[in-house]
């Protein structure tokens, strides 16, 4: 009986079932986009909602479409439509990605905007099954194995910005050099400007594996106890 109901409603689209697939469209719209939204990515709920409403509206106009002209005579293909949608959702996901030197951040979020419109598609043609469990599986993805990524053996890398007023900048970049050896540290974007009462060097500084969070601590705390260094700022602070 159910498998009966769901094949009326994927061929016989009516005023009921177009108000179901685009409720179902929204619905994986809202869960994933609130996700994106809580953990502060580029595109959150509403872009996230306009997708995949944007997929299924495709989905359904190009049903409409076969339904309409296959009564004429007519052969036209229900799918060309949603093709386009997949293609083009890859620009807007391009929007999404951000290049900061050698790290590359947003591509989790331009792949869920691809993958929304996907099950946008999957909604708009009917396939409610397809449409659901694909955002079950899409946010165990987001969520869970996030979770367990950043606690494999060296995926634990902490990324810290840090801004030093320094009067002797020589001695300054020694010690950061120094510091970089003993509390395995990476540091990259190195900058140096000279300022009305001295130098100041801003860095990028990375800690990579386990223990990262206690040897940045030690960092900072070795670079503010030294005398080269008049004042220590940090900045973002986030996980890679």
């Amino acid at each position: 009986m159910l498998s009966d109901i769901l094949d009326s409603f994927r061929y016989e689209p009516g005023i009921v079932q177009l108000c179901l697939r685009l409720l179902c469209a929204l619905i994986v719209g809202i869960v994933i986009g609130t996700e994106r939204e809580y953990t502060n990515r580029p595109a959150g709920m509403r872009t996230h909602v306009l997708v995949a409403l944007g997929a299924c509206t495709v989905a359904l106009t190009g049903q409409m479409l076969f339904c309409e002209y296959s009564a004429v005579g007519a052969a036209p293909d229900p799918a060309r439509l949603a093709a386009q949608v997949i293609t083009g959702v890859g620009f807007l996901g391009a929007g999404t990605i951000l290049r900061e030197g050698a790290t590359v951040k947003g591509l989790t979020t331009a792949a869920s905007l691809w993958t929304v419109a996907c099950l946008g598609i999957a909604a708009g043609f009917g396939y409610y099954p397809i449409a659901l469990c694909g955002m079950v599986f899409m946010l165990f993805t987001l969520t869970l194995l996030e979770f367990f990524q950043h606690r494999l053996p060296g995926r634990n890398t902490l990324s810290q910005d840090y801004r030093l007023e320094c009067q002797d900048i020589v001695r300054a970049l020694d010690l950061l050099h120094e510091q970089e050896n003993a509390h395995h540290v990476h540091l990259r974007n190195i900058l140096a400007q000279r300022t009305a009462t001295g130098h100041t060097v801003t860095f990028t500084a990375e800690f990579p594996g386990i223990g990262s969070r206690k040897r940045q601590a030690k960092f900072f705390a070795a670079l503010t106890a030294a005398p080269e260094i008049l004042q220590v700022e940090e900045g973002r602070k986030e996980p890679v």
